[in-house]
């Protein structure tokens, strides 16, 4: 049943991605800060919690997550660090991901060839 929330949640954050593409005049990149933006508030607010709780990996993986990610770090780093965990708490917390992402990229550009249009 985890699978299933997770794949229904998921969906309808894609969903919800999807009609705001089709119905406004805004680009996908400021879709994406839109997301990354209000997973970060709701995190703050501790409302995305419930829906990671609920849902897992549907509320982790789309770009909410990062935001909440951001937000959750900065949380743990200020209450353990005073004022400069709010500009260190993010960045601890989303540097795993973010390395992991800038490693891959390197080897896929070094293995495959991109081709003109």
């Amino acid at each position: 049943m985890d699978y299933v929330t997770a794949f229904i949640t998921g969906g309808i954050i894609c969903v919800i991605g999807q009609i705001i593409l089709d119905r406004t005049n805004m680009t996908a990149a400021r879709i994406l800060v839109l997301f990354v933006v209000l997973g970060a508030v709701l995190g703050g607010l501790g409302v995305y919690d419930q829906l990671v709780r609920f849902s897992g990996a549907g509320a982790t993986v789309p770009l909410p997550g990062f935001g909440y990610l951001l937000a959750k770090g900065v949380k743990q780093d200020v209450a353990a660090n005073g004022l400069l965990g709010a500009f260190s708490g993010g960045l601890k917390a989303a540097s795993a991901g973010v390395c992991a992402t800038v490693f891959f990229s390197l080897i896929g550009a070094m293995l495959f060839r991109s081709k003109g249009k």
